[in-house]
């Protein structure tokens, strides 16, 4: 969820619905950025450089999709 409101969130900042100059909305945002970066740095690196267009999040959205979908059943399914 946290990745979702992310990325929703930068839409709004990107399209001028959200302003960074209110402050809750910038907390938010500073808040979400220092959570989900340590995430997106390792995936950004090994991603091209595609200008203003980030992949860093989609790429985290199928990673986790995979883990959650493949990985964590097969890892259960072994321990029982």
């Amino acid at each position: 969820m946290i990745l979702l409101v992310h990325v929703i969130m930068s839409w709004l900042i990107n399209f001028n619905v959200l302003n960074l100059g209110q402050p809750m909305v910038a907390s938010i945002w500073d808040g979400l950025n220092r959570l989900l970066q340590p995430i997106y740095d390792p995936i950004r690196r090994m991603l091209p450089n595609t200008g203003a267009l980030d992949l860093a999040p989609l790429v985290a959205f199928i990673l986790i999709i995979i883990l959650r979908d493949i990985v964590l059943p097969d890892l259960a399914r072994a321990l029982y």
